[in-house]
């Protein structure tokens, strides 16, 4: 009786092993020989053409606007704006802004 129970245990492991082989084309866990009738297949996917972009301009260059003379137009004009205002701070600003305008512009003459 109990090598009958045995017989019976390993017979259905071997069936539900085997089903599980066949079910997935022969190939289950473990088994991993390729008896030639399974070929691999390589995927070879074309480059993709190059592209050439034409060549772009030169970008122009910044300029800094700011001149020696626009310096030395904005001392004047704070100095003048001192002056003339009395010591009134917005006053010294104006005249540094409005020299160093100046300044500028006539440095953008020449």
């Amino acid at each position: 009786m109990k090598n009958l129970l045995l017989l019976i245990q390993i017979l259905a492991i071997v069936g539900f092993s085997s089903s599980n082989v066949y079910a997935s084309g022969g190939h289950g866990k473990g088994h991993h020989k390729h008896h030639g009738h399974y070929q691999e297949h390589a995927d070879y996917y074309p480059q993709p053409a190059p592209n050439y972009y034409p060549q772009q301009a030169p970008r122009p260059t910044y300029q800094d606007p700011r001149s020696h003379q626009g310096l030395a137009g904005g001392v004047v004009g704070s100095v003048l704006g001192y002056e003339l205002g009395n010591g009134n701070p917005v006053a010294t600003g104006l005249g540094a802004a409005a020299g160093s305008y100046l300044g500028n512009g006539i440095a953008g003459q020449r």
